[in-house]
């Protein structure tokens, strides 16, 4: 992988994939542009994708910027359903340990001890959540699965296999709500057809604010 700039204007990594089918450009919040290439594809097929893209680019660019400025005002703290929860350090502490409105965390870079449990939690705080979802609908699912995907907030397999990301209580409880309903919409509904979502409307109304929150604001999900 190289850093180069693209007419001496928006930099840009590159990295060559045999898998890779097309040229891909990718903006992300922490590593910036990233440039995809297949194996036989030519350097210049680089340049000529940042080049073409630019308004995209900027746009995704200025919004990375916006979501390192938020994750950066929080300083100290850290989300929580929509609660902000206050870190306090504790020397000789290995595993955080929340006391009302604060995380008592280990001294230094608590963020792998801080995601350890955020995964705890997030078991706690879906699965009544999806329970109660399931119910309603008087649907069924098969077993509930913590992961932490770098690009999907949630899956339904076609076995009734649920998948959720620990991030998501880094955001409003209210978008944890709209993931699982979408979730649960999911095992009457596979696709993301025109009945899908007259189905989720129905289930959980107004959640095109919520899918919107989590497009715009899902690169701050961050510890």
């Amino acid at each position: 992988m190289d850093a180069r700039p693209s007419r001496g204007e928006i930099p840009y990594t590159v990295r060559r994939s045999t898998r890779a089918r097309r040229v891909r450009v990718s903006v992300h919040t922490h590593t910036g542009v990233e440039v995809v290439l297949p194996a036989r594809a030519p350097e210049r097929a680089a340049a000529a994708a940042v080049s073409e893209l630019r308004p995209w680019i900027e746009g995704r660019l200025d919004e990375a910027r916006e979501a390192l400025a938020l994750i950066a005002a929080r300083a100290g703290t850290v989300p929580y359903l929509g609660r902000a929860l206050q870190l306090v350090p504790q020397q000789g502490r290995t595993r955080v340990h929340r006391d009302g409105e604060r995380l008592l965390v280990p001294e230094g870079d608590a963020r792998a001890a801080l995601e350890r449990y955020y995964r705890r939690a997030a078991r706690r705080e879906i699965a009544p959540r999806l329970d109660r979802s399931v119910a309603l609908a008087g649907l069924s699912y098969k077993d509930l699965t913590i992961r932490g995907q770098r690009t999907r907030w949630a899956s339904c397999s076609t076995s009734g296999r649920m998948s959720f990301n620990w991030r998501l209580l880094l955001a409003p409880e209210r978008v944890l709500e709209y993931v699982v309903w979408h979730e649960v919409c999911h095992l009457e509904i596979l696709d993301h057809s025109p009945r899908f979502w007259a189905l989720l409307e129905r289930r959980w109304p107004g959640y095109r604010k919520d899918r919107d929150w989590l497009s715009r604001h899902g690169a701050t999900l961050v510890l």
